[in-house]
């Protein structure tokens, strides 16, 4: 349970210890006293959704580190299972997600830093999970693949929208795991 002073705080925002304190006191910014001397001690956490709900940038060093996993979305079982197959060749630890309501979820608790996503998907297709993912704040550092059998046009689409990369169905083994390779660095 790592926290932070009221000091620290003062320094990542740029602004007076006594600011800080407002906040604290105000119940804008959730942190509890030490007992004795009274000091303030905030949670790392709490901290991070104090800056998020007020659009300030939350600094490098506090931000979380994205695992090396791959979210792998679409609603074909065996197609999920190649590319599952490709990635675990590959070294990654990998999550399947058969929609996109299932994928916002996982997307929220493990923080994947890559997605492959189908465009065809039965109620929330790849478009709405691709536009719904870069509207997220905390998706920011997320590279999206995205794997569909559709058109060139369709695909084109998926880059308008914010894919990082797009490959057709059925696609080349060593594409793929060149694309993981190459996001994992980034």
């Amino acid at each position: 349970m790592k926290t932070l002073t009221s000091g620290e705080i003062a320094e990542y925002c740029d602004v007076n210890l006594r600011t800080v304190i407002r906040w604290l006191e105000s119940g804008k910014l959730k942190g509890f006293k030490l007992p004795g001397r009274g000091n303030n001690r905030v949670l790392i956490n709490d901290f991070i959704d104090f800056l998020e709900r007020h659009n300030m940038p939350i600094p490098d060093s506090l931000k979380p580190e994205a695992s090396p996993l791959i979210l792998i979305v679409d609603d074909e079982m065996p197609v999920a299972k190649s590319i599952q197959r490709v990635a675990r060749r590959a070294g990654y630890d990998t999550l399947i997600a058969t929609g996109g309501f299932q994928a916002g979820m996982m997307l929220s608790q493990h923080s994947p830093r890559v997605m492959t996503l189908d465009l065809s998907m039965p109620g929330m297709d790849g478009y709405s999970v691709l536009q719904y993912t870069r509207e997220q704040e905390s998706q920011r550092g997320l590279k999206i693949i995205v794997i569909s059998a559709l058109d060139d046009a369709s695909l084109a689409k998926a880059k308008d929208l914010g894919a990082d990369a797009t490959l057709t169905k059925p696609f080349s083994n060593h594409d793929l795991t060149q694309l993981f390779e190459e996001f994992m660095q980034a």
